[in-house]
């Protein structure tokens, strides 16, 4: 995918080493599709993580999910926490588009395990959703059953960022944001690990945003006499969710304090986690896989030592950080519902870049 992104402007987050896309998909088996919806009224869509090419259903996925600040309206949160498991891919859409991309998914699962003789009782079909009514006229709920199975289908390793998707009405510190990953490699032993990281980025004051240390929303008030219709951001609202994948061997419990320090990556960018701003954050790794029931009784699952965790937290909190700053540089300036114009970060770099020379 021939996106520019921080990195191609020489910009370096944290000192872990990044897996080869950079993305989420670093992580054997993980794939992610998007659906866009773009005319005169609605800017949006649907973003699809697939954790693996199998049935989750039938084999499930150890993960946990972490509420930094409630101010959401995510499916699926409960059950998690609760069972420490992952049967459905993880859908991200818009906050009045939740229901809807719930039952497709819903659908897609049950249609999926006919297919393979499972019957399905109950399912926890796992949905997190961004608020892009700034952009996006939310109340047609313009996401339906056709672009969630669009994205499905077109799930793929090496995938957009930016306004796509998820991430095509969201908005960022006042500038666009969207979609964005990044993944970092641990040694464990001898053998390495992937950390990836993807984010619906929809949240930040735009005076607070801090690029790799320098006051950059500051910076790019400033720009707002030259540029009338230029949106800002006055206030830290409206949500990020943050999907985190691994193929380190973990616990639930393991996997819940990781996911955990995605809100320092969070933070570096500048947010102090507001009111309105629901950070939301689901993570899963593809090593231990959990049997639908009907097998053993007893089964095991490996876990690394807890003196090594840090190497999985450090990879957490650089991977979200670099994942915000992608979501925000591949994004393309869009104009809002009342004409406000919110730019891509893009366009101020050059000008940011020679500021922190």
């Amino acid at each position: 995918m021939s996106q520019k992104r921080i990195q191609d402007y020489q910009i370096k987050v944290g000192t872990m080493k990044a897996g080869k896309r950079n993305k989420i998909t670093d992580v054997p088996g993980v794939l992610v599709g998007h659906s866009t919806i773009k005319t005169e009224t609605n800017h949006t869509g649907v973003t699809v993580i697939l954790p693996g090419k199998d049935n989750a259903f039938v084999k499930k996925y150890t993960a946990a999910s972490y509420v930094h600040n409630g101010f959401g309206k995510s499916c699926g949160l409960l059950q998690i926490d609760e069972l420490g498991s992952l049967e459905t891919p993880i859908a991200l859409t818009n906050t009045l588009n939740v229901g809807l991309v719930w039952d497709a998914m819903t659908q897609y699962v049950i249609d999926q395990c006919k297919k393979e003789n499972v019957e399905v009782k109950s399912l926890n079909t796992v949905v997190g959703e961004c608020n892009d009514s700034s952009i996006n006229q939310i109340q047609r709920r313009a996401v339906k059953e056709e672009h969630v199975l669009e994205a499905i289908g077109c799930a793929e390793e090496d995938f957009a960022e930016g306004d796509v998707g998820a991430g095509t009405g969201t908005v960022c510190y006042g500038l666009k944001g969207g979609i964005g990953s990044a993944s970092r490699i641990i040694t464990v032993g001898e053998k390495e690990y992937t950390i990836g990281v993807l984010v619906q980025s929809n949240f930040g004051s735009t005076e607070d945003f801090v690029l790799c240390g320098f006051m950059a929303g500051q910076w790019i008030l400033k720009q707002k006499k030259e540029k009338e219709k230029m949106a800002v951001s006055e206030c830290d609202k409206g949500s990020i969710m943050t999907i985190l994948a691994t193929d380190l061997p973990v616990s639930a419990r393991q996997l819940k304090r990781i996911i955990r320090r995605t809100a320092v990556g969070i933070a570096r960018t500048g947010a102090y986690t507001g009111h309105g701003s629901g950070e939301v954050m689901i993570g899963f790794t593809t090593a231990n896989r959990i049997p639908s029931g009907k097998e053993e009784p007893v089964f095991s699952q490996t876990m690394i030592r807890e003196d090594l965790i840090n190497l999985a937290f450090r990879a957490a909190a650089e991977a979200s950080q670099e994942a915000i700053l992608n979501s925000m540089v591949c994004a393309k300036q869009t104009v809002g519902r009342e004409g406000q114009i919110y730019y891509s970060l893009e366009e101020f770099l050059p000008q940011i870049l020679e500021q922190m020379d």
